[in-house]
Formats: structure tokens, C-alpha cells, sequence
């Protein structure tokens, strides 16, 4: 048996199934699933009812799961510590701090530092002006990414095979801005001018009143790994201005944190 043979084995040996199905419980709760009842979470996960019970009951026992008035379960308290502290924690959020405030010093304007998890896009960093028009928007919030500047822009350098798997047509939720994609192939069409282009943009598809521009964080391995955003009002820029001077400062400012995840 080969090394990589050995060291999966070695990991098998020490799997806690309770503690597995715990965290697949506590999986379920993302942006786009809030509460659920016991019914639900063991319908999803496959895992028998008494033992969902268990599992609920012992994560609401310990603070990680709470109780809605109608009975469902929602993420507790603890749940929302741990995720800001692994936020906060995360190396690539600790080497854009610094950036991502000169950039915002420097534009005046909000500035976003996200990644792709599935068909979404996980804001990790929000630096906001006070005049944007999302002020639902903070970090650990998901958006579509169909209609997001980073979104698309981390799906334009998805292979062929996992773009399809991520994007479908559940993929375009409702409640879009006015000039949002609909389908799959209206979305390829756009991501194939931003693979030319190197950045992309958002024009009043997330939001009405909303533009952005955005551009790639690049990893040790020259794939990006994150997504840099300048978010703006319609009001006060047009979208001709994200081709300009915010855009070569925000590809100096990607570029500034790619440099610093390459050398840690």
C-alpha cells in the first residue's frame, strides 16, 4: 500500500460517526436554508429519525442549534461564534486586511473580499460606504453568484464539468436587479467576454442602483482562490467609471495579496 494509501487509513481509524453526523446536521444551515424541523434534517441527511432526534437534542443542549416559537431549529449562537472566528482566523482574510483598507481609503467606495461555495459567493471581508444600497450584505452572508461581480468572475475560471455541476436552473433566484441573467446560456455568454477581459462586471444585476467591478485573487498554484470587489451607486458612478481608475486599483490591490499568499 502506497503512502497516500496508509495516510487515508490512518484517518479512518480515528472517524467519530456521531461527530460526523453532528457537523452534516449543523451543514445544512447556509445562506439559502435558515431553520428546519427534525422531519426535515433527517430527510436530508439520511440519517434514521431516532438518531437525528439525538443528534438535535444534543447540539440544542449545547447552544449549537436553537429552537424557532413554531418548533424548527435554527443555528445557535455558538454556531455564529465559530463561524466569525474561522473568518477572522483564515490566513487569506489576515494578509487582505491591509489591502482591502487602503483600497477602500483610496476609492472611498465599499470593497468586498469573497470566495465560491457552490452556486454562491461567501462574502469573507466587507469594508462598506455608507451610501450603498445593500446594507443586508455582511460577511458570512451568500449571494447568488450568477448575479454577483465576484461570482461570476470565479465561475468564469471553473472547468467546463464543474461549472455545470454548480450551475443550474435553481442556480437564478428571484429577487434580481433589472439587468440580471436568467438561464445558463445567457450566464456563458457573459463569462466568456470576463475570461477576456480578466475582470467583470455587475451592472444593476444583483440590485437595483448597484454596480461593481471585480477582480481575481491568484494562489500559490496561479488559480484564483478569492474574488476582490469594488461595490458603487448607480447615483454617483457610472458604469464606465469601473473601467477606469478603480480598476487599476483593484488589480493592485489583488495583486498585492496574491503576492503575499504566494510567499507565507
Amino acid at each position: 500500500m502506497g503512502a497516500r494509501g496508509t495516510a487515508d487509513g490512518d484517518r479512518s481509524r480515528y472517524h467519530i460517526a456521531a461527530l460526523a453526523k453532528g457537523l452534516q446536521v449543523l451543514s445544512l444551515f447556509d445562506g439559502t436554508t435558515l431553520s428546519l424541523r427534525t422531519s426535515d434534517i433527517a430527510a436530508r441527511t439520511g440519517i434514521p429519525m431516532p438518531t437525528t432526534f439525538r443528534i438535535v437534542s444534543t447540539l440544542e443542549e449545547l447552544g449549537y442549534l436553537e429552537r424557532t416559537h413554531d418548533g424548527a431549529l435554527q443555528p445557535g449562537v455558538k454556531v455564529l461564534t465559530l463561524g466569525s472566528a474561522a473568518m477572522r482566523g483564515s490566513g487569506l482574510v489576515q494578509l487582505s486586511d491591509r489591502p482591502l483598507r487602503l483600497l477602500a481609503e483610496a476609492t472611498g467606495e465599499t470593497v468586498n473580499l469573497g470566495v465560491l461555495v457552490e452556486d454562491r459567493v461567501l462574502y469573507l471581508a466587507r469594508l462598506r460606504n455608507a451610501d450603498l444600497v445593500t446594507a443586508n450584505v455582511h460577511v458570512g452572508s451568500t449571494l447568488p453568484a450568477p448575479y454577483t461581480s465576484m461570482g461570476k468572475l470565479l465561475l468564469a475560471y471553473l472547468p467546463p464539468d464543474e461549472f455545470d455541476r454548480r450551475i443550474t436552473a435553481a442556480s437564478f433566484t428571484p429577487g434580481a436587479g433589472p439587468n440580471a441573467v436568467s438561464s445558463v446560456p445567457e450566464l456563458r455568454d457573459r463569462l466568456e467576454q470576463i475570461r477576456r477581459d480578466g475582470y467583470a462586471i455587475q451592472d444593476q444585476e444583483l440590485a437595483q442602483g448597484l454596480r461593481s467591478v471585480s477582480v481575481p485573487v491568484f494562489g500559490a498554484d496561479d488559480l484564483p482562490v478569492a474574488a476582490v470587489n469594488v461595490a458603487v451607486s448607480t447615483a454617483r458612478h457610472p458604469e464606465s467609471a469601473l473601467h477606469g481608475t478603480i480598476l487599476e486599483r483593484l488589480r493592485g490591490t489583488a495583486a498585492d495579496i496574491s503576492a503575499k499568499l504566494r510567499t507565507r
